[in-house]
């Protein structure tokens, strides 16, 4: 219902629908765009009786109704323009004891009923939705109409009336901009929806991480081109292009490259992502024995390859860290969680080009030919931790593995890959300003009382308090266990029993009862009485 829509195409086509039934009551809500400046969006009419919503100026919205009192009409203006070919709201009501008027957000305008007259909206002629009696037309679409709580089917009455048309396209206008992480809005029949095949997400809007938890031992290669075929069939073309149309593959030589993916490990060192070629070209990130970030590039031109070394913190603390790098010619950026990116430069000598990409590689690197010996050194036993969103252009191998699609048969997986999350990038919230901090206080326009300084026989005057609280607690203690142990030793040995009087000196248990209590011997003698029947 919420996508139910029709789309006006003539200033004269319209829908009809049976005659609205809102004598005491009337609520009517609707969706509209439009880049037209006027138009009646429903009318319905009665003898003298009508109710009538409509777009009076490009800024206007008009509810007009008339129940036998005249005619009433109320407007809302809004500061910006209404036919901006962006979905509108529209929420009038009126009843017997008020009418209102609302667009969008804006305030609601309101008109009370008059106290005396007629409050009964008599209306027998079909309800027109758009232009009718050669008024002016609705220019667009109008959806998820309702009126006392119906939906009207919009679409199945457009489908048999000429020149108005079921659903409504440029939904993407409106709503592409929550596919997110690059993803496509697709424009549907009855709604969109968001393409995130050339993406590392998935979802409705292409925002959740697909990752997966790598043991000791289990490693995926990604080939960029298919099984047996050569390299030179450029059926990895379109994988290695990228959403950049400067960044195409023309004989399988790259000048650009877009990586980004999310880890976490404890483990180090480690290869994190490798990616190999048919020449000594490579490019890896890789986790140092000291935890810290490494990215290597080696394109050839230089006798050793180029190191970009991120050495402000430990990566290998278990928690989860975003990389994104991106190199266009020799210019590299890099940026690190929520850190600001840094440029760096690859030397003059080296090369540009990243000749004839092979494979990539996660968990580990087993690949023929030579291999740099860090790379080979770390790469041994293989990353233990998790992967995530790993995109390199366009190609994500890890969607690949995880959700089947033609890309699948590109991928080659040893080991149980287990999807999870928990390499996902973490939601990082920049620190704020002093200016809005409400805690943030200047130290040096502050004035505390000692303010954490040494008092004169050296100690810390915190430390001082702790400890006065420490000795009031073992005090409390102590006096606590002096009580209970008083209390236990003064009732010691002392009990209470309710044996007869007399007990000492008597023979028996008996005899002791019977000369305690009297009349004991009369309850056995009588007890002993025969009677003969």
């Amino acid at each position: 219902n919420y996508w139910n829509a029709a789309s006006f195409v003539t200033s004269s086509s319209y829908l009809h629908f049976s005659t609205f039934q809102g004598e005491t009551s009337a609520d009517i809500s609707f969706y509209f765009k439009t880049s037209a400046s006027h138009g009646v969006f429903l009318e319905n009419l009665g003898n003298t009786d009508f109710i009538k919503l409509e777009l009076k100026s490009a800024t206007e919205v008009s509810f007009s109704f008339d129940v036998g009192n005249g005619p009433v009409e109320m407007v809302v203006r809004s500061p910006s323009q209404l036919n901006d070919d962006q979905w509108h709201r529209v929420t009038a009501e009126r009843n017997v004891k008020q009418a209102s008027l609302r667009v969008d957000q804006l305030p609601p305008e309101v008109r009370q009923a008059p106290t005396e007259g007629h409050t009964r909206l008599e209306l027998y002629s079909q309800l027109y939705v758009g232009a009718a009696g050669g008024q002016r037309g609705f220019l667009g679409c109008i959806r998820s109409l309702r009126m006392n709580g119906v939906t009207l089917d919009l679409e199945e009455r457009a489908k048999v009336t000429p020149e108005v048309k079921p659903g409504c396209s440029g939904h993407c206008t409106s709503y592409g901009m929550y596919c997110a992480n690059g993803g496509k809005c697709v424009e549907k029949y009855n709604g969109y929806s968001c393409d995130c095949s050339q993406t590392a997400y998935d979802g409705p809007f292409c925002i959740k991480d697909v990752g997966a938890f790598f043991e000791e031992g289990i490693w995926l290669r990604y080939n960029f081109h298919s099984p047996g075929t050569s390299v030179k069939d450029l059926v990895s073309r379109t994988l290695l292009s990228s959403a950049d149309p400067d960044i195409t593959a023309p004989d399988l030589n790259l000048s650009k490259e877009e990586l980004s993916f999310s880890f976490s490990t404890t483990k180090s060192p480690c290869v994190l992502l490798y990616v190999s070629s048919y020449t000594p070209d490579f490019i890896a990130v890789l986790v140092k024995p000291s935890g810290n970030l490494q990215i290597r590039y080696s394109l050839g031109g230089t006798k050793e390859p180029y190191n970009i070394d991120v050495d402000h913190r430990n990566m290998a603390n278990g928690q989860p860290h975003t990389v994104n790098v991106t190199r266009s010619g020799r210019d590299i950026v890099l940026q690190l969680d929520h850190y600001p990116p840094a440029s760096y430069s690859l030397p003059a000598a080296s090369d540009i080009q990243f000749n004839s990409p092979k494979a990539l590689f996660l968990g580990k690197v087993l690949e023929t030919g030579k291999i740099d010996q860090d790379i080979y050194k770390y790469s041994t036993p293989g990353f233990t931790g998790c992967l995530s969103r790993v995109q390199f252009n366009q190609i994500a191998p890890l969607k690949a593995a995880l959700r089947p699609s033609n890309a699948s048969s590109h991928v080659y997986i040893q080991g149980e890959l287990v999807e999870s999350n928990c390499g996902a990038s973490p939601l990082t919230i920049p620190p704020m300003s002093a200016a809005t901090d409400p805690w943030h206080l200047d130290s040096a326009s502050a004035d505390f009382p000692y303010n954490g300084q040494a008092l004169g026989d050296g100690v810390n005057r915190n430390s001082a308090i702790i400890g006065g609280v420490i000795a009031v607690v073992i005090f409390t203690i102590l006096c606590t266990l002096v009580f209970l142990i008083r209390y236990m030793f003064r009732h010691k040995g002392t009990y209470h029993t309710n044996e007869a009087k007399g007990a000492e000196s008597a023979e028996s248990a008996d005899a002791a009862i019977m000369n305690n209590d009297p009349n004991f011997t009369e309850t056995i003698d009588e007890s002993k009485k025969e009677w003969l029947i």
